[in-house]
């Protein structure tokens, strides 16, 4: 597996509706890491046509973790959120240490709408009901962000230059008008227009196909409870936090809400490590 054509790995993803998958190394019988739609884009950037997912593996994971992180199924949900936060990881693999079989995958998301579900049962924290403003979740400084006009080559070498998940798209006021994360980049390899990366982020956002149109945001005084449900609702991995001209002002993404319901009650600063 390890030696499949990035293209062909890519194409596999796209064609099966997967934004991930594990990653089997033929010659050491285990798995080393996972393929996603992020580590397409840095691919994306260093010819899509010729690599060798062995040889871009060597070449691209230098700065990242070289280990495949994973938890066991008798772990519990709090270490599995400690995994997700510390490693900055955005899928766990549940692995049975027996017969090394991937019994599941674990993310933010699932384990988010298992929160807010099961939250209704239960007493909620006062802490849910105060304003995200005063509770300081999520990232207020040093926003990237991709005006209107650039051009894809510019969001791509954006994300990988601060490691993102997602930009805002900024009109000459600042004010957001889309949201472009990485996994838009599926639309790159089902239009095969991974070669064109001069086309403006209008154009870009314009093509990618999505049901929805737009960008979910949240303001400074809503409360964490209302962004939470807004989030679990809408299933999106993160809010635009904007003021009342729809000026960015920060990103609020699942990782911080975990953070700060899960962890932080516990003295844990996981984002922070």
């Amino acid at each position: 597996m390890s030696v499949l054509a990035v293209k062909k790995a890519f194409f596999a993803l796209v064609a099966n509706g997967l934004r991930a998958a594990p990653l089997w190394d033929s010659k050491l019988q285990r798995f080393v890491g996972k393929r996603t739609f992020h580590r397409s884009v840095l691919v994306q950037m260093h010819e899509l046509e010729n690599h060798k997912i062995e040889t871009w593996r060597d070449v691209y994971l230098q700065s990242s973790n070289h280990f495949l992180i994973s938890i066991s199924p008798e772990a519990s949900l709090f270490d599995a959120i400690y995994s997700l936060l510390k490693y900055k990881i955005h899928r766990l693999p549940v692995i049975d240490p027996e017969s090394g079989n991937v019994l599941h995958i674990l993310t933010h998301k699932r384990i988010l709408k298992f929160l807010h579900i099961f939250g209704k049962k239960v007493p909620k924290p006062a802490f849910v009901g105060k304003q995200i403003q005063e509770l300081g979740i999520g990232t207020f400084r040093n926003i990237a962000t991709v005006q209107q006009t650039a051009t894809l080559h510019d969001a791509l070498s954006i994300f990988v230059e601060r490691r993102v998940s997602a930009l805002p798209v900024v009109d000459e006021q600042g004010k957001v008008v889309s949201l472009y994360s990485r996994f838009d980049v599926i639309n790159l390899a089902a239009q095969k227009t991974y070669n064109n990366l001069d086309m403006t982020m209008q154009e870009a956002v314009r093509r990618r196909t999505c049901f929805f149109e737009g960008v979910l945001k949240c303001y400074p005084d809503e409360t964490l409870d209302t962004i939470l449900d807004r989030l679990v609702k809408a299933e999106v991995h993160r809010l635009v936090l904007v003021d009342r001209a729809d000026v960015v002002k920060g990103i609020i993404s699942l990782s911080d809400l975990l953070q700060a319901m899960v962890l932080t009650p516990a003295g844990i600063e996981a984002l922070l490590s």
